[in-house]
């Protein structure tokens, strides 16, 4: 770029290039390998909505029986674009793990890392992994892990959006015969905005309500959110949360004529207790799970075959309510995760 250009103006034209584009730009000078570094760039550069949306898919292979990874650029050639990102040894050596959540175009998994030769883990420490798959970094932080009777720790992730800091939180989840009468928390997460958001119900010596906590990364406080009847006094066990189109969201799921169907709601506007029914989904064949959703809207579902325990991907369409396009995956059924991230530059330097 010409020397000729203020190098502000320059500034303002890179940071709106996508990640891989900006890697190689800072080979070309101190100047802007300096400007691509700084913490006032990356911040920059992750507030904008422009760059690519991409779908991380993790299941379980049906022949090597280990997870893998398939990345899908979230646009309308998404059965066209797929490619598997490069996967770190940290994540690769990580067991059991599951994928907590995603923000700010990191990834954060959390399971075991191995004694030697992968004969045993060691049962005091659980490892928690920020993986950016745009950069193709990662980094491991080792927690301590509670498993007492009728207690076990999960854990949560945000970015703060103020400082740009990853934040993992520790949450104790009780059992629900425990004897306590205390809010009790559930493993499904969501982060929206600068909120963690998970299920949990509250348990009395009368009955038991549902509801949602959720944690503000920026000033690190608990918050309730109230349920409609509707929904604080379904089943827990058919209750989730989720993300949809930038949205708090609930998913509940029931058995009609045989058929499982799943009932999407979502928020107003940010009201409690104001949820509005979108759609609802049935099963074609089997039993099926909404695993999370396009940027579009449209729910991706694992698709269950109760009898070989295996499982098809596919994208449904609520307008025809009938349509599903399948991705063309399969593998075990219950070992799916679906989790959309932006290109960012956290965890560059």
């Amino acid at each position: 770029m010409s020397d000729q250009i203020p190098f502000y103006i320059q500034e303002d034209i890179i940071k709106r290039l996508p990640v891989k584009p900006l890697i190689q730009f800072r080979s070309v000078s101190k100047a802007w390998k300096s400007l691509i570094d700084s913490s006032e760039f990356i911040a920059a550069h992750s507030a904008l909505h422009t760059h690519p949306q991409h779908l991380l898919v993790k299941y379980e292979d049906l022949v090597e029986t280990e997870d893998k990874y398939v990345s899908f650029i979230d646009d309308e050639s998404l059965l066209q674009q797929r490619f598997v990102p490069f996967v770190p040894l940290s994540v690769k050596s990580l067991k059991e793990s599951i994928i907590v959540s995603s923000d700010h175009g990191l990834l954060c998994l959390y399971g075991f890392h191995w004694g030697p030769g992968n004969s045993h883990r060691n049962l005091n420490y659980s490892s928690t992994v920020l993986w950016n798959p745009s950069v193709r970094k990662s980094i491991v932080v080792d927690m301590p892990y509670m498993l007492c009777s009728g207690e076990e720790t999960r854990v949560g992730f945000g970015v703060c959006p103020i400082t740009n800091d990853p934040k993992i939180v520790e949450i104790t989840e009780l059992c629900f015969w425990v004897d306590k009468e205390s809010e009790i928390n559930k493993p499904w997460k969501v982060v929206i905005d600068r909120f963690i958001y998970w299920r949990a119900f509250h348990k009395s010596t009368t009955h038991t309500r549902n509801l949602i906590m959720s944690f503000d990364i920026s000033d690190e406080n608990f918050r309730v959110v109230d349920l409609p009847d509707s929904l604080a006094e379904h089943s827990q066990t058919e209750l989730s949360v989720c993300k949809l189109r930038e949205s708090l969201a609930m998913l509940q799921y029931s058995t009609d004529i045989g058929k499982h169907v799943c009932v999407v709601w979502m928020m107003e506007n940010g009201v409690q207790r104001s949820f509005t029914k979108l759609f609802s989904i049935s099963a074609p064949h089997g039993s099926m799970t909404i695993l999370g959703f396009r940027k579009s809207g449209q729910p991706i579902i694992e698709v269950k075959d109760d009898l070989s325990e295996l499982s098809d991907l596919a994208v449904y369409e609520p307008n025809s309510e009938v349509e599903m396009n399948d991705l063309e995956i399969c593998g075990r059924s219950n070992l799916f995760s679906v989790n959309s991230y932006m290109e960012t530059l956290l965890l560059l330097v």
